[in-house]
């Protein structure tokens, strides 16, 4: 059986969601300066994320 689930997003702020399980979490931004965010995954699944941010 499958089961439809929807979610609502605001397109007007910049960020990056991860679905895992049916359950939508934003990521965490980068803290001041420039930054990346890595999300691992692991069986098809995301299993973590880090994130790290460069100060100039």
């Amino acid at each position: 059986m499958t089961v439809n689930m929807t979610a609502e997003i605001d397109l007007n702020k910049n960020a990056v969601y991860q679905v895992k399980d049916g359950q939508m979490e934003e990521v965490d931004i980068p803290g001041q300066g420039f930054g990346k965010q890595i999300i691992t995954w692991q069986d098809g699944k995301p299993s973590y994320y880090e994130i790290s941010y460069t100060k100039r």
